[in-house]
């Protein structure tokens, strides 16, 4: 049976784009009167996200509501595009904290199914065991998960070798962020990991050796206004959030869209760059994927997993042993042999250039008449080119965003600053 939504679905279609956005506001809850069945429902998760094998996840807060039926997918989904289960790297669902009202959420793979099975083949293999085994049994047995269980708070060591760009180099300060901030313990406000169990320790050591994003969901939340989609929870490889539809979408929209999410983008990386906990953070890489944008046309970081992160406050450790310290957990997303840069290398340009060069052209061009156009087309080149100076490439970027701002027009369709844009023309 497919879910109706309910009145609020209405609000979904403003005009953004030719598909139903998926989209959920912060806080917001769409009702749906009759979810699919259990037993389909089920079905469909464990074959789609491998719960079964996954056992260092059980006990997580969206592995509770997974089984209790409080996440539930859309029963026409694979059938309806004739696809096998598995195929995408995302789903639409819907989510509930009382069985009763439900909103449209992102079940999003952390590793695509392929790097699942190689994963699973790798830790098996790492304890010479046949082709299957008890996931979380072997890991329990390694040399590092032995260090954390010994460890009463979270140190640069406990992380060297992993292949996070988030622990690339990390402070003291950011791994107490994340101890505090990490959402599948119950909050003791502490930056030592004496309420944690040795699962607890384990999932954590799992998610981040396996993607980052989970973790930085929690650590820079939407809520505290840094640009990221609400956490909703994450088990293992797979990851419960609120919707967003990608930007390659947006890619013929009309100028005036073009331009907020163009200027949203930007001012995105400034907030990266510089912010009152004074950390940098910067893209790896980037593609259109990475960034979504909600139906009130609030732009997004979709996937941080790519996002690496510098301490300017206490500095970072760099983690200058990691290759003496790789282990199975360095391989569970990645080729064992994945460098990452040194921290120390990265330059304040590195995402604008990456942005400049690959997401804002076609977006932007042959959008906006003259000398707009050719003004916009001269500051994109510049702010792309990776050998220029870092003071060029932000002023190039700054002058761009200048262009950009008048470009866009004041009305509902950009509800996330409309009504303020009519009284204040910072939005």
């Amino acid at each position: 049976m497919e879910p109706q939504l309910g009145p609020g679905a209405a609000a979904l279609r403003l005009g953004w784009s030719a598909q139903l956005l998926w989209v959920s506001a912060l806080g917001s809850a769409v009702s749906s009167p009759a979810p699919p069945s259990p037993r389909t429902s089920y079905s469909l998760g464990r074959t789609v996200l491998g719960l079964d094998k996954c056992n260092a996840c059980i006990g997580t807060s969206i592995c509770k509501k997974f089984f209790k039926e409080e996440i539930r997918f859309d029963s026409w989904l694979a059938t309806h595009v004739e696809l096998p289960l598995g195929y995408l790297p995302s789903y639409p669902a819907n989510y509930s904290d009382d069985s009763k009202t439900w909103r449209p959420v992102e079940i999003s793979r952390l590793v695509s199914k392929h790097q699942h099975e190689i994963s699973d083949r790798r830790i098996c293999a790492s304890a010479a065991a046949p082709k299957t085994c008890s996931i979380e049994r072997v890991l329990r047995k390694t040399g590092r998960f032995q260090k954390w269980l010994q460890a009463k708070r979270l140190t640069p060591d406990l992380v060297q070798g992993l292949p996070s760009p988030l622990l690339r180099c990390p402070s003291q300060r950011l791994l107490d962020r994340v101890v505090r901030r990490y959402a599948e313990v119950a909050d003791a406000g502490s930056i030592f990991m004496d309420h944690f169990t040795d699962r607890d320790k384990l999932r954590l050591l799992y998610t981040l050796a396996v993607n980052a994003h989970p973790i930085l969901l929690q650590i820079f939340p939407g809520a505290e206004g840094w640009p990221l989609p609400k956490y909703l929870g994450s088990c293992g490889r797979f990851l419960v959030s609120s919707s967003t539809s990608p930007l390659q979408e947006f890619y013929a929209a009309p100028p005036d869209q073009a331009a907020d999410l163009a200027h949203q983008l930007l001012r995105i990386l400034e907030s990266l760059r510089n912010n009152d906990l004074n950390y940098f953070l910067y893209f790896t890489h980037v593609d259109a994927s990475m960034f979504g944008i909600f139906n009130n046309g609030h732009l997004f970081i979709r996937d941080a997993s790519a996002l690496g992160v510098i301490d300017r406050q206490e500095g970072s450790q760099a983690a200058a042993r990691a290759a003496e310290n790789k282990d199975i957990f360095s391989c569970l997303a990645t080729g064992c042999q994945a460098e990452l840069p040194s921290c120390d290398s990265i330059p304040e340009k590195q995402s604008l250039v990456l942005v400049c060069r690959q997401i804002l052209p076609p977006l932007l061009q042959g959008k906006f008449p003259s000398p707009a156009q050719e003004q916009i087309d001269v500051l994109l080149a510049k702010c792309g080119e990776g050998n220029r100076p870092d003071p060029e490439v932000l002023e190039a970027a700054s002058q761009l965003k200048s262009i950009l701002r008048p470009l866009r027009t004041c009305d509902p369709r950009f509800a996330y600053r409309y009504p303020d844009c009519r009284y204040n023309d910072k939005f």
